[in-house]
């Protein structure tokens, strides 16, 4: 027993430094997103690339690690609790199919551009399941579900630098397009819920409408959110399939995964208080902005500019195309 106590002890400890540097960061970018508006994972990227030096001190390297690891998935698992499946289901079957139409369509042809403008397909499965499900929070999981590989931590940064401004931008545009296009609250609804990559920038878009808008949207985001549970085992099985080495195979359904799966469940059919979904909705953020803050200690800037801009050419068509499907789906009266 005394030999347990100390080599727990002693892993504590190793990885004590990088982690509360990670909370640190995490905690600061929540202070400046609270005062500007702006995107929390995006400040927490931008401070922790301002404080990437740590990322070459002994210490705090291995606490570094574990938050961009550990902490991550732990973040992903909470997700859970966000979603009931009465929620999802309330929304009816006409809205709940364009959300599965426009994640499979959005993350298939964005793999396939991918491919065609010469990156790793693997960037388009990122950039358009962040896209098409839940802005950086899907891009973290995503990340987590695909194999390593050398550009896998830079290809993750610039996707959530990008979905994180492009979100921002649909925050402030999409309701103009939405009263452009004659839409009423609940198509309103319908169409920033399926199309707005973060929830927070689904909120605010929404509710900057009507309380009907926000509420409508707010429902489909969530459907949409739901999505991240047959993307990441679908990932998973693909990624097993291919002529990798078996110790850098994912397994078919991740522990994260299976965790996040239990959570909806859980809080689908049993009486979970709103404090404990509430509670676990923010500690599950704050898990996601310590994990992005750590990644972006383990990163140089020059790393991600080299990258240049046909990736963001990508992500900006990927936000065009499925806008372009929600709404293509609400002129002809699918939904």
């Amino acid at each position: 027993m005394k030999t347990i106590t100390v080599k727990s002890w002693a892993a504590l400890n190793g990885v004590a430094p990088g982690l509360v540097a990670s909370v640190v960061i995490a905690g600061a970018a929540g202070l400046a997103a609270s005062h500007t508006g702006g995107p929390i994972m995006l400040f927490a990227l931008l401070i922790g690339l301002a404080m990437n030096f740590l990322g070459d001190v002994d210490r705090c390297d291995p606490g570094i690690a574990f938050t961009s690891k550990f902490v991550l998935r732990l973040g992903v698992a909470l997700l859970g609790l966000k979603i009931t499946m009465t929620e999802v289901m309330s929304l009816g079957w006409s809205p709940l199919l364009l959300v599965v139409v426009a994640v499979v369509l959005t993350i298939g042809v964005s793999t396939l551009a991918a491919r065609w403008m010469g990156f790793d397909p693997r960037f388009g499965v990122l950039s358009g399941g962040a896209t098409a499900i839940c802005g950086a929070s899907a891009a973290m999981a995503i990340s987590a579900a695909l194999p390593s590989h050398p550009r896998k931590e830079y290809a993750t940064l610039f996707t959530v630098v990008g979905v994180s401004i492009l979100s921002t931008v649909a925050m402030l545009l999409y309701p103009v397009i939405a009263r452009y296009a004659g839409l009423d609250d609940t198509h309103a609804g319908i169409f920033i819920g399926a199309t707005v990559h973060d929830v927070a920038q689904v909120i605010g878009a929404g509710y900057s409408i009507s309380p009907e808008t926000g509420d409508t949207a707010t429902i489909v985001k969530l459907a949409r959110v739901a999505m991240l549970l047959p993307v990441i085992v679908t990932i998973a099985a693909a990624s097993r399939s291919l002529d990798t080495e078996a110790q850098d195979r994912p397994p078919i359904l991740p522990w994260f995964a299976t965790a996040f799966a239990l959570l909806v469940v859980a809080n689908s059919i049993l009486p979970v208080p709103g404090w404990v979904r509430e509670g676990g909705s923010q500690f599950s953020r704050f898990c996601l902005v310590a994990a992005i803050a750590a990644l972006g200690m383990k990163t140089r800037i020059k790393d991600i500019a080299s990258a240049g801009w046909r990736p963001a050419i990508l992500m900006v068509l990927e936000t065009i195309f499925i806008a372009a499907i929600a709404l293509t789906a609400i002129r002809f009266g699918w939904v």
